[in-house]
């Protein structure tokens, strides 16, 4: 199986997404007279908290992945595991992005009324979350490029078939000089 990096402009393009959601909502929320404005306070928590997982996962799957293969414990981790942290980094950075947008989205509409105290506390929530979220779509780019795996030094690498020449050609000479 092959993964590839996530491209850069999927991140913008949830942005985005999430943003015109927001406004939609703010706007619906604003003529239908609902309180569907804000993150509660342990959303907040809760998305730092499954940030910082996260990066703990994919610290220990850098780590296991550059040390060297006689030196790594046998129990410490698997492929599957190494896959699952790989999946939810990717997860992380464009629902961190997505949900960036949305709560960013809210913030700007609510600022429109800030004077009323509703509108004012959704900004500040909104706000804090967007924030939180953007740590977090931050978190899941750098966890994804953790879990990538070093340069393979296997057979078709360039530095070993150099390597491999220059031993061949040291060699030739004194299997002739023995050959005589």
């Amino acid at each position: 199986m092959k993964t590839r990096r996530t491209p850069w402009w999927y991140y913008p393009v949830a942005l985005i997404l999430g943003a015109l959601c927001g406004v939609g909502l703010a706007m619906l929320d604003e003529r239908m007279a609902t309180s569907l404005l804000g993150a509660p306070w342990f959303v907040d928590l809760l998305l730092l908290v499954l940030g910082l997982v996260v990066l703990w996962l994919a610290l220990q799957v850098h780590a296991y992945a550059n040390t060297d293969p006689a030196k790594r414990p046998h129990a410490f981790i698997n492929p599957e595991r190494a896959v699952y942290t790989l999946v939810l980094a990717k997860a992380l950075g464009i629902a961190g992005a997505a949900l960036a947008g949305w709560y960013g989205g809210q913030a700007v509409m609510c600022l429109t009324h800030v004077e009323a105290s509703y509108y004012s506390d959704a900004a500040i929530e909104c706000a804090v979350a967007a924030v939180i979220c953007i740590i977090d779509m931050i978190i899941g780019i750098v966890s994804e490029g953790l879990c990538q795996l070093p340069p393979d030094e296997g057979a078709e690498n360039p530095k070993l078939k150099r390597a491999e020449r220059r031993r061949r050609m040291r060699q030739a000479p004194a299997t002739t000089k023995t050959a005589r």
